[in-house]
């Protein structure tokens, strides 16, 4: 199963959303300068989206690399990590329905992960049981998805039963605008290199 791609189907672009936006505005506000004030607002959350895209947010994205995961979860405000196998297939049914569910949280990355390739982080994290669903909020491990038992036990859940069980998790955030965007949502970046002594909490 492939990550999704840059251009979700699914995602509009930043034009058809400003487009789609400004008609909702009703001309009777242009009077009090309402209109106005709004469309500058949803410019800013346009902005925001842009920001976040290239961020690979609104995406479900494969990382390589056992220390670009750790800096990652470390950076990001809500981090949702798949661990996979290429040849589990309950791995590949996991991968479709984070990959529906990714664009409609950009306050939240969504990455998967080979466990081969990261092997210190499968031990420090435990993980013994595949597909591994981990949660992370400021850079720590708060819950975790292990199989299908929570999803009721079956290959063939729906989409929605893992959006709410993450939901409940506190990883994902409720939506208050068009773009699945919370109010002064942020991107935490740091513009130094993480050195492997950098504080980051991998225990739940």
């Amino acid at each position: 199963m492939s990550p999704a791609s840059e251009d979700h189907e699914d995602t509009p672009s930043e034009d058809e959303l400003l487009e789609e936006l400004e008609k909702e505005l009703d001309d009777d506000f242009d009077s009090s300068g309402f209109r106005e004030k709004r469309l500058q607002q949803l410019k800013l959350e346009v902005e925001a989206v842009r920001d976040l895209r290239e961020n690979d947010h609104g995406k479900y994205t494969e990382v390589m690399r056992e220390k670009q995961v750790i800096e990652i979860c470390a950076q990001e405000k809500h981090c949702v990590v798949h661990f996979y196998h290429r040849n589990f297939p309950r791995c590949k049914i996991m991968d479709k329905h984070l990959e529906t569910i990714a664009p409609r949280y950009y306050n939240t990355r969504f990455i998967r992960v080979f466990v081969e390739n990261v092997p210190w982080l499968v031990e420090k994290l435990s993980i013994k049981v595949l597909p591994c669903v981990i949660c992370f909020i400021d850079g720590v491990a708060k819950d975790r998805l292990v199989g299908f038992e929570e999803l009721g036990n079956q290959d063939g859940f729906d989409t929605a039963t893992l959006q709410l069980r993450l939901q409940m998790s506190g990883v994902l955030t409720n939506s208050e605008s068009k773009f699945g965007l919370t109010s002064g949502s942020t991107i935490r970046t740091s513009n130094r290199e993480h050195s492997d002594d950098d504080p980051f909490d991998l225990d739940e």
